[in-house]
């Protein structure tokens, strides 16, 4: 049966019935930091104050545009939610002028990104509580997209049939010190793939003869690309946040109205900015899967030595493609 759409003219809900398991893909794109470690290098290229994900800092798309398009290729716009901070509304209101503001959730500051994936995990879950949703960064780097949707597509298979949040993991090219490593453990009952792993422990930004331990130990890096049922997320931030879940779930009743911005607002006011990665992830590994990526070309564009490392790749492919 195919899905069945109903929106709320009032509201801007939509609610899906039905549908095989590709149209309960989604997707939520994270692009509410404030990108303060690469201010320096983004003020020169734009001008301003601007967080990384709104400046173009390569192939003249900014790193959101880049990463809407990449997502294209694995969930579609309408499955599409972009979370985004009201502060930062004069960057990224031109960009997003395409899109239904129902799919555009706007958190009033940043408090991090767990209150950020718990806010679209509750949207989601009243208007399409099996849904399977993907996370993606928007200040990371792919050279290889295509590659990524296969690697994603068979993270989603495997989060929908194990109930587990599977994380993209990266086989490392060096051991570095600045990434979070995750550690595999035995392969996932019934993956066909054999590229999906139960997760042991996680590793955070380890010294350098640690993450060459690492390294050899076959441990991967964390990008913080993850997909999982929304049951399964609520259930990893009830066990290790409990507090920061009832509070959300206290303006369930205000979700899709206008009273909802207030609500938020409200919310927000009174809560501290937390990790998902740190105080979530970490510690839950039994509850986690990691699916190993090779050859993604991936980069989290954390610093300027990475983005000028990127830069000098992309150089280098160019000039490669020459005619000589």
């Amino acid at each position: 049966m195919e899905n069945s759409v109903n929106k709320s003219s009032q509201s801007g809900r939509v609610s899906f019935a039905g549908g095989d398991a590709c149209n309960r893909r989604w997707g939520v794109i994270l692009a509410g930091g404030d990108g303060k470690r690469l201010l320096p290098l983004t003020k020169r290229i734009a001008g301003d104050n601007r967080p990384k994900q709104f400046c173009a800092i390569m192939d003249g798309q900014t790193l959101l545009a880049q990463t809407r398009c990449r997502v294209e290729r694995m969930v579609p716009p309408r499955q599409t939610l972009l979370v985004v901070t009201r502060t930062h509304e004069c960057f990224y209101s031109d960009q997003l002028n395409d899109t239904p503001s129902r799919s555009v959730l706007v958190q009033p500051c940043n408090r991090g990104t767990a209150p950020a994936i718990l806010y679209s995990l509750l949207r989601l879950r009243e208007s399409d509580p099996n849904a399977v949703v993907a996370f993606f960064p928007s200040d990371h780097h792919f050279a290889d997209n295509e590659a990524l949707a296969a690697h994603v597509d068979t993270a989603f298979e495997s989060a929908a049939s194990s109930g587990k949040v599977v994380l993209l993991g990266i086989q490392p090219g060096s051991p570095e010190v600045e990434y979070g490593w995750i550690e595999p453990g035995a392969p996932l009952t019934n993956d066909l793939s054999g590229t999906v792993f139960e997760v042991n422990r996680f590793w955070e930004k380890p010294n350098p003869s640690l993450a060459s331990a690492l390294m050899e130990r076959g441990c991967l890096w964390n990008s913080f690309l993850m997909v999982g049922r929304v049951d399964a997320y609520l259930g990893l931030v009830r066990r290790a946040l409990p507090l920061l879940l009832e509070s959300f779930e206290s303006i369930r009743p205000s979700l899709f109205t206008e009273r909802e911005p207030a609500a938020l607002a409200d919310l927000y006011a009174g809560i501290h900015g937390s990790s998902f990665s740190h105080e979530v992830l970490a510690k839950s590994p039994a509850d986690l899967a990691v699916l190993s990526g090779a050859n993604l070309g991936w980069t989290d564009l954390g610093d300027t030595s990475r983005v000028l490392s990127v830069w000098r790749d992309w150089y280098c492919r160019r000039t490669d493609s020459l005619p000589s």
